[in-house]
């Protein structure tokens, strides 16, 4: 198994979360509604009818939560803030209780010597603006993202120096906006690839307005989701489709802001979209990537918009609850490539997996698969290191069992199980694993 002697001694360790996942308190205290409240509550979106109304009470019980952060030894945790807790409408009026929320949070963390880790944007657009026709189809929504950007630095960036603009943007246009299958529930090519161009430039603002409004010594950086994507077989038809998959899935969105232009395909499938400053108002050099990661994508050749399909993992491939495959090497191919491709320290973001694992008789939760699971992507991350790749950080996916998304509360991708009917949190065996690790460093 891997130890601590193993990694570098300021290798950061932590933990990661999201804010309509855990936070609940969905109409308290001035908050209002997001796309993810909409569709949650609409019958059939989520598995099980379940919502984020509640999800891990983390708006009343973060102290609770910051103190099992503390245990575990790590440094640091990176969260999101809900745009429309402290701009209902998304824009003009500001609900000074959400941003009190906030600033509470992140003293909590200070005091307890985890730096905070902002992340702008995980999935919660106000309701209003995507009601209003100002949401990430409409390029309107590029100088309120950057507003938003500006009332937290303004707020929070005399205490929070690691600040991302996106939480895999990647994923949420092309689940929200491509398949329809997460908030806001569109399924349209046109609109995905509105959407798309969007976020993008909306980073590019945030970006300025952030380097604008903050202290010297501020860190920025993004979050894509990035998986290596494999041909479903070997013939030039699966491999072509495994190459445009991999535009959309990877480079759509990483590409533009980590290099200042898109791919050449996906550039072809926006066209005129991008008008003729747009690459350099996207881009904007960065101080880090955040890499989530799961598992591989495989891609078959198929005749449709974008030429390929998504197929399942090789029959007897290993695979979590969710059904992605468990490969290792995949996690340790997409580190190298992506420290080489785009140059900045990268720091693992997401990574974990999902079991159904309750507590026993005994009240512990012995979760050996996440475990295992987490010791060999661990010991692929050393393997990447070790080929050059510069890997700063890790921080699991996730710090407590949540909401989701679609798939409700079955999943449960915790290092700290949550029994959601008494709010009752119990550390699990895997978070006593990273403990081990976390807790060896002479800064914890």
């Amino acid at each position: 198994m891997v130890t601590r002697s193993d990694f570098p001694e300021d290798f950061v360790w932590g933990a990661s979360t999201a804010s309509y996942q855990i936070e609940g308190a969905h109409d308290e205290d001035g908050r209002a509604p997001s796309i993810w409240d909409a569709f949650s509550h609409t019958p059939g979106k989520v598995i099980g009818g379940a919502t984020g109304d509640v999800a891990c009470d983390h708006y009343h019980r973060y102290k609770e939560d910051v103190a099992l952060m503390r245990q575990a030894g790590f440094t640091a945790y990176r969260f999101s803030v809900s745009w429309s807790r402290i701009m209902p409408e998304g824009h003009g009026a500001v609900n000074a209780a959400g941003l009190d929320f906030y600033d509470r949070l992140v003293d909590e963390l200070l005091a307890n010597n985890i730096a905070p880790w902002l992340c702008l944007y995980h999935w919660d657009l106000p309701l209003a603006l995507h009601e209003n026709g100002l949401g990430w189809t409409s390029r309107e929504i590029v100088p309120l993202f950057a507003d938003y950007a500006g009332l937290l630095a303004d707020r929070l960036g005399d205490r929070v120096t690691h600040w991302a603009t996106f939480n895999e943007p990647n994923m949420f246009t092309m689940l929200g906006y491509g398949a329809g299958v997460h908030a806001p529930g569109i399924r349209d090519r046109d609109r995905w690839l509105d959407a798309v161009h969007h976020v993008n430039l909306s980073h590019g603002a945030a970006v300025r307005r952030l380097r604008d409004q903050l202290p010297g010594g501020a860190q920025i950086g993004s979050v894509p989701n990035l998986q290596p994507v494999r041909p479903a077989s070997d013939n030039d038809q699966d491999r072509e489709a495994a190459a445009r998959m991999d535009a959309v899935m990877n480079r759509a969105t990483a590409d533009p802001v980590f290099l200042g232009k898109y791919d050449p395909l996906t550039r072809e499938w926006m066209g005129d979209r991008i008008r003729p400053d747009d690459e350099a108002a996207i881009y904007e050099p960065l101080d880090w990537l955040g890499l989530n990661h799961y598992s591989p994508h495989y891609a078959a050749a198929r005749a449709n918009a974008f030429g390929f399909r998504s197929m399942d993992p090789p029959e007897g491939a290993e695979k979590t609850l969710m059904g992605w495959h468990v490969a290792p090497d995949a996690f340790r191919d997409i580190l190298v490539e992506t420290s080489k491709r785009y140059s900045v320290p990268v720091y693992v973001t997401e990574n974990g997996m999902a079991d159904d694992v309750e507590p026993d008789n005994q009240g512990q939760v012995k979760d050996d698969a996440r475990i295992s699971y987490l010791d060999r992507y661990l010991g692929a991350l050393l393997e990447a290191r070790a080929e050059g790749a510069d890997i700063r950080g890790y921080l699991v996916w996730s710090m407590l069992d949540n909401f989701e998304w679609a798939m409700g509360y079955g999943p449960r991708f915790g290092i700290v199980h949550v029994d959601y009917a008494t709010q009752v949190r119990t550390p699990k065996a895997s978070y006593h694993f990273l403990a081990a690790l976390a807790r060896a460093s002479p800064d914890a």
